[in-house]
């Protein structure tokens, strides 16, 4: 399955979360800046508040490979598809450069909010949380780092809405969450954009703008 944009698989996922959850407490937590795109069309159907998880990913240098993720809140997570062996082993080797990359990415995502924020957990609590993305691939330390985040939050029920993932991800989702929303599952996944006509994304600053003046609202 292909989408025009992400705005269009988002309208899509509305559907069929609209029927469920047309009268329920709920919030839409985005994943990143394309995740916003598709949360916001669930957002408006339910007529509830929109959020963003922002986060930076930290590579293992010279491999490619995504280590974990940094939230804005400064926690690190890493990725559920090392082991703890594999973990232990890349930390005490590469030690002193990913501690540093972890402060960078930190210190980049509080430049970036300066004084807003992107997600009020007063506004979460006791809310079905709708956890929206564009999609799910190989790399799930976006991912990990939203179920990370939202597991120290005193939710009701966690859905997620996601247009297509990977077999890895829908693997992962059956585990930790309460119930999925999948318009496609892809046994060879690409890329993220591989699977959209249309991937022009809004800049992450007129993103966070945009998700600052809707919690405002909401408060």
């Amino acid at each position: 399955m292909y989408f025009e944009s992400r705005m269009q698989a988002g309208a899509k996922l509305a559907e069929q979360v609209l029927e469920k959850y047309r009268y329920e407490n709920c919030a839409v937590v985005a994943i990143g800046e394309g995740g916003v795109l598709v949360g916001e069309q669930i957002a408006v159907q339910l007529h509830c508040v929109l959020m963003m998880l922002l986060s930076e990913g930290i590579a293992i240098p010279g491999e490619g490979l995504q280590f974990g993720a940094v939230s804005h809140s400064g926690q690190f997570t890493y990725n559920s598809q090392f082991s703890d062996g594999e973990i232990k082993e890349y930390t005490s080797e590469f030690h002193g450069y990913l501690e540093e990359q972890k402060r960078e990415a930190h210190q980049r995502i509080n430049r970036l909010l300066g004084d807003g924020g992107i997600v009020d957990k007063t506004l979460l609590r006791d809310r079905t949380v709708i956890l929206a993305s564009d999609g799910f691939g190989d790399d799930l330390s976006s991912l990990d780092v939203a179920l990370s985040f939202l597991k120290a939050v005193r939710i009701e029920r966690l859905v997620v809405a996601v247009p297509f993932c990977g077999v890895a991800a829908v693997d992962k989702l059956h585990m930790t969450v309460d119930e999925m929303h999948i318009l496609d599952v892809k046994e060879n996944f690409i890329g993220v954009n591989h699977y959209y006509d249309n991937n022009d994304l809004p800049t992450r600053e007129e993103t966070i703008a945009k998700i600052n003046q809707v919690i405002m609202n909401w408060r």
